[in-house]
């Protein structure tokens, strides 16, 4: 088998491929399974997977209801945009200046109520056979979206990101195998000491990799030769790919926002949320296919009104005073990202999507905070009805899609599940969302056991 020399002349090292996420694993955790589709995916697209962990509280955001009982709609009002249909709330002003830019789905629902269970039936896209907990028992999309696109694009980048995630967690492959699990980027990209491990080698340890590799050779000539089932000729396979990024000057500059000027940081706003963004805008710009990015706090300093992540409930944090000091960065970046999307033209190839695992009850729900020790206002879990927002993919925006009742209790018109939004962002990939995978017990799995595309942002 003929190997792959990248340009720095070095071959290839296993454990800096285990290092690198590519494969993670043994010779074991190879997928095995057979594809019985046939896909020519399209090399140019690609999808930035803002999530938002803990539950975006739909009420205060994307379905306010200004009519219902002040015990249901909260302090806040919505404002209008420029598109007339579309209202955001007051603590968003950015997003009403570029409405015309993204689609609202007001109608987005399920019935797991954990955020284990509520994170595994959206990135799974079935029914988690345990409703808790993030080790999942089918593979996330994203695992199926890595499989079928490869470890690396054909730009030489990793295929499948995770930004700010330490662990795989419910983006877990299941029995596709580690090796399609996502290239992880844990860190808040604002902080001065932001590194991303195993990218790029400085000459010294080029050196040091040449000499390991020429002991290497021999042994893994005879393994090769005894190969029977093409195992070997596989992990080669990863290895050559993962070292070709890890000496690849292209994807160390990728990933290096000292390239983007101060104007442009600032306008994304230098916090955890805005600088992600601007780096999942660089990743899918220079070749990433799948960037997941994780919008847990935007500083590192969580006051004591607040709560870490999303999960707005009276005891974690002061609702009202958790969203004014989380949505204004959330507001900034957003439409940052969306902006910087539309003004370089990559409005058709990247598919922005902005959701979480579920949304939060309608109803709120106070309650003496864990940090405050007084009584305040918070919204709990809530799957029967959440809002998702998408931006660019060539789609249709400037619109909102289905509704829920007067009180955003569920959904009124046109109710969807994420499968139907995974089939947009399979079909805007090029793979083909009827893809039936086999198993390791060799059974047909189907990779959506059901969802139809959502119609209202397909071009006709």
């Amino acid at each position: 088998m003929k190997k792959y020399i990248p340009a720095s002349g070095i071959s290839m090292d296993r454990r800096k491929m285990l290092k690198l996420g590519l494969m993670a694993g043994s010779a074991a955790a190879l997928p095995m399974q057979v594809v019985n589709a046939v896909v020519e995916p399209n090399k140019d697209t690609n999808v930035i997977f803002i999530w938002l962990p803990g539950g975006l509280p739909h009420m205060d955001m994307y379905d306010m209801k200004p009519d219902a009982p002040i015990e249901y709609r909260g302090i806040f009002s919505p404002i209008k945009t420029n598109v007339p249909e579309i209202q955001v709330s007051e603590l968003m002003p950015m997003h009403a200046k570029i409405a015309d830019k993204f689609s609202i789905i007001r109608s987005m629902h399920h019935d797991f109520s954990d955020h284990g269970g509520g994170s595994k039936r959206f990135m799974m896209a079935r029914d988690p056979k345990i409703p808790n907990g993030t080790i999942n028992d089918s593979p996330a999309i994203s695992a199926v979206i890595k499989q079928q696109l490869g470890p690396l694009s054909d730009y030489g980048m990793p295929s499948v990101i995770g930004l700010g995630y330490g662990s795989v967690g419910t983006m877990g492959p299941a029995w596709l195998g580690q090796a399609n699990a996502p290239f992880l980027v844990p860190g808040d990209p604002s902080s001065p000491n932001f590194k991303v491990a195993n990218i790029g080698v400085d000459d010294k340890l080029a050196n040091r990799l040449t000499d390991r590799m020429m002991l290497l050779e021999g042994f893994d000539k005879v393994r090769r030769d005894i190969d029977g089932d093409g195992t070997i000729k596989a992990i080669d396979k990863f290895n050559d790919q993962a070292l070709a990024m890890l000496t690849s000057e292209k994807v160390k500059n990728a990933f290096d926002l000292k390239k983007e000027s101060k104007k442009t940081r600032e306008r994304y706003g230098m916090n955890d949320f805005g600088q992600k963004a601007l780096l999942a805008r660089r990743l899918v710009e220079d070749g990433a296919r799948f960037v997941n990015v994780n919008w847990s706090r935007p500083f590192a300093t969580v006051p004591k009104t607040s709560a870490s992540n999303w999960d707005c409930h009276s005891v974690n944090c002061n609702l009202h005073k958790d969203l004014e000091w989380r949505l204004p960065p959330y507001d900034k970046a957003l439409t940052a990202l969306i902006e910087d999307i539309y003004q370089k033209g990559m409005d058709k190839n990247t598919m922005i999507v902005v959701t979480g695992e579920f949304g939060h009850t309608p109803k709120i729900n106070p309650a003496s905070g864990t940090k405050t020790g007084v009584l305040q206002p918070g919204r709990d879990h809530w799957p029967k009805a959440m809002s998702v927002l998408v931006s660019g993919g060539g789609m249709n925006m400037g619109q909102v899609i289905g509704a829920t009742n007067s009180k955003g209790e569920y959904p009124i018109d046109r109710a969807m599940t994420p499968n139907d939004l995974w089939v947009n962002m399979l079909q805007h990939l090029g793979i083909d969302h009827n893809l039936v995978l086999r198993d390791e017990l060799d059974r047909p799995i189907p990779v959506l056991p059901f969802g139809k595309a959502i119609k209202e942002l397909l071009k006709s």
